[in-house]
């Protein structure tokens, strides 16, 4: 399916990697120009090479910048004057008992996973509304519906970033520019592959068998019973992200195994 993105302009932001890195390449492939973002110089590079070799004539480019502070939107409102599409994708997880959550948890997960999309939604976002046109999505989480009680700081940016969406699509009305966002479920990104191995290893027992119980146990819930992949989530993203979905706007796109019962 051709999604319209030809010479679309794109910023991915923690996109060396993971859901991120899935996106950017799936935007390359579907002809638009992409930006690659993250804060270490040699991760973006090499980012950006595996995207042009695996993607004949991409047009993509690497902006360094780390967003976990004002400076960093800065530096990337400083470098690219516009975009068609914003995909606000950086984001931090930790699993943490709630009574160890220090107050320097909360602030920095709240300046990462919240503050770095709101700032470049904040100078992208008018630039859309006049030109009537533009995307706008933030990578939530089901867990911004369903909280987990095993690292409720996340949860609550990701309700965050439900939120923002929700209020900052009754600003697009009558024009064509959205403001969505989509919801992952547990998906086997690079950090969690990471953090599924170390448990395995705690425990004496393979991954299969770790993964096995981490559904049973942690996400009951879920209807495929299994870590989604980053494929599927990016062509969630570009698919929402393109001209071809006008019509959705404001939402919660579910993208997350069905866990969500409502």
């Amino acid at each position: 399916m051709d999604l319209k993105l030809k010479n679309k302009t794109v910023l991915v932001t923690g996109s060396t990697l993971g859901i991120g890195f899935a996106t950017a390449k799936v935007f390359a492939q579907e002809g638009a120009k992409v930006f690659i973002n993250g804060r270490d110089a040699q991760k973006v590079a090499q980012a950006v090479s595996k995207i042009e070799q695996a993607v004949p004539n991409a047009q993509v480019k690497g902006i360094v910048a780390d967003l976990s502070d004002a400076k960093g939107a800065d530096k990337i409102i400083h470098e690219i004057a516009e975009l068609d599409i914003l995909i606000n994708n950086l984001g931090i997880f930790e699993p943490k008992a709630f009574a160890e959550i220090s107050d320097a948890d909360w602030t920095r997960f709240f300046e990462i996973n919240v503050m770095s999309g709101v700032r470049l939604s904040r100078y992208y976002f008018p630039k859309m509304l006049a030109k009537n046109w533009g995307r706008i999505v933030f990578l939530a989480s089901e867990s911004g519906v369903h909280i987990p009680s095993e690292m409720v700081h996340y949860g609550m940016t990701k309700a965050a970033q439900i939120a923002i969406v929700k209020g900052m699509a009754e600003l697009t009305k009558g024009t064509a520019v959205t403001v969505n966002a989509v919801l992952p479920g547990p998906t086997r990104s690079e950090g969690v592959e990471a953090f599924v191995k170390n448990l395995a290893d705690s425990q004496g027992q393979n991954l299969t068998t770790v993964e096995a119980n981490f559904f049973k146990e942690a996400r009951p819930a879920s209807i495929i019973q299994r870590f989604i992949d980053v494929e599927e989530i990016a062509n969630t993203v570009a698919f929402v992200a393109s001209p071809l979905a006008g019509a959705t706007n404001g939402a919660s796109v579910r993208a997350e195994g069905g866990i969500l019962k409502f």
